[in-house]
């Protein structure tokens, strides 16, 4: 195998950035006069480490390859977990290792699920700690969904690659360029959320941590109400909006800046989104005032609006316990979390392009037995699709399926009823963050669970923020061999 020592740079890279984030909530710390210094500890820990990194892997030139690139993936979002659990283990609240561990991987991540049984109670440097992960792993995943995914080929993802004759080991300069659009454009995004909430009767310090959560589509809260908390309609909207900006792809952003101005509204997968929140909003609508004649259409239309937004983008914002609306709403919740958003945004799930296109092979496949000798040429947003492509993406599908039912089999081994089972398989190779039931559901909490099912949804997170096969090629013997 060749050098890794650009792996372990770039990692260092990136916890030196975790260790100086964990300044700000460190700063909160000494402003609120909280008896602790969970933070310094942290932040100095993870900075030296992370310093060591860089240090004992520099190079007259960084390059990856295709093999070095899935292991950077794996590691980077493995070692920031784990650095993310330091001040968690070091605050004043009981968290045990797997607690931490639990806590910090659902923030990268995006998830959104909490062991924090009283967040109303909880410091203010640990929910801003909370936000901040969230935050840091939004645009994380943006940018490695946009520079490495598709070179990595992983479920389709090749489909968004950069346009140019692009390789592994042009992977460095390639992010550099389009970091730095994307950053800019997720904090101004972030601003402007921060700024309305704000401005609809949040407080400055709720407005700046539910902001970087939104946009993130993460989902952590500052109170154990979510945004239910603020009974404010304006805030729901506002929360719906930035979910829904960030939820849509991020490349778009990028074409949006360099001139086409039409992207929002030619581009496929952002039609199929806002289809499928439509639809979606109706159905349950629809069904709300089946069940239930005391509420009006708008209360049912402000409450199915912002629900189905937070649970298909994977945010897991709630304003209300939706396990009490019938069996049908929580089939339904379940199968939306397996959707989530469009690739290339901080949504989770299977995404919209996937589902797309396998609508377009049973289409296909359909038109082939009407005329067997008819030749079919599958395009995707003027795109031309190969066979392989298409396998790619069927496969990627049966895979998140077949590992969702593994996850839930193991949770039931670990004594978890089965609602709790299969929506916390559900939720966490989602990144979602609430489940089903009053365990996990919308009102509860991951903190009861056993230590193991909390090891278990761990590694569903990271397999399904980082598309499966990103992990699931590490334990192959061939990738270890050159």
């Amino acid at each position: 195998m060749s050098s890794n020592k650009t792996v372990f740079f770039l990692i260092g890279v990136l916890l030196t950035i975790l260790g100086s984030s964990m300044l700000i909530p460190y700063g909160m710390q000494v402003f609120q006069n909280e008896n602790s210094h969970s933070f310094i500890g942290s932040s100095f820990v993870t900075i030296f480490v992370g310093v060591l990194f860089i240090l004992a892997n520099l190079e007259r030139q960084f390059k990856l390859n295709l093999q070095q690139t899935f292991l950077f993936s794996a590691l980077a979002w493995l070692l920031i977990a784990a650095f993310g659990s330091l001040p968690f283990l070091l605050s004043p609240i009981p968290f045990t290792v797997s607690e931490a561990f639990f806590e910090s991987m659902s923030g990268i991540t995006t998830t959104g699920a909490t062991i924090i049984t009283n967040l109303d109670e909880t410091p203010k440097s640990i929910l801003l700690w909370r936000a901040i992960m969230q935050w840091l792993g939004g645009i994380g995943i943006i940018v490695m969904a946009i520079t490495i995914l598709p070179l990595l080929k992983v479920g389709g993802m090749q489909l968004f690659k950069m346009e140019g004759p692009l390789s592994t080991e042009k992977i460095l300069p390639r992010t550099l360029e389009v970091a730095t659009i994307l950053i800019t454009t997720y904090f101004v995004l972030t601003f402007v959320c921060a700024f309305f909430y704000w401005i609809f009767g949040m407080s400055i310090f709720d407005s700046i941590a539910h902001s970087m959560t939104t946009l993130a589509t993460g989902g952590f809260s500052t109170h154990n109400k979510s945004i239910g908390f603020f009974s404010n309609h304006n805030i729901e909207i506002v929360a719906s909006v930035f979910i829904i900006l960030g939820s849509i792809p991020f490349i778009s952003y990028l074409k949006f800046i360099k001139g086409d101005r039409k992207i929002f509204f030619s581009d496929i997968q952002i039609k199929g989104l806002i289809n499928i929140l439509l639809f979606s909003i109706i159905i349950m609508v629809a069904y709300l005032a089946l069940i239930s004649d005391e509420t009006s259409i708008i209360e049912n239309l402000r409450i199915s609006f912002f629900n189905v937004i937070s649970i298909l983008s994977g945010t897991g914002y709630v304003t209300d316990d939706f396990g009490l609306w019938g069996n049908f709403s929580l089939i339904f919740f379940l199968f939306l979390m397996f959707i989530g958003g469009c690739a290339g945004s901080t949504a989770c799930g299977i995404k919209i392009f996937r589902l797309q296109m396998l609508l377009i092979f049973l289409k296909n496949q359909i038109k082939k037995l009407i005329s067997p000798n008819s030749v079919i040429l599958v395009k995707y947003n003027n795109q031309k699709i190969s066979e392989d492509f298409i396998k790619s993406v069927i496969t990627f599908i049966f895979s998140f399926l077949f590992i969702f039912i593994i996850i839930a089999l193991l949770l039931s081994l670990t004594g978890l009823d089965f609602l709790t089972s299969v929506s916390g398989a559900a939720s966490a190779i989602s990144n979602v963050g609430p489940g089903l039931g009053e365990l996990i559901g919308p009102n509860g909490n991951y903190k009861s669970i056993p230590d193991v099912s909390k090891w278990i949804l761990s590694f569903g997170m990271l397999l399904g923020r980082l598309e499966l096969f990103a992990i699931l090629v590490l334990f192959f013997p061939s990738f270890w061999r050159n």
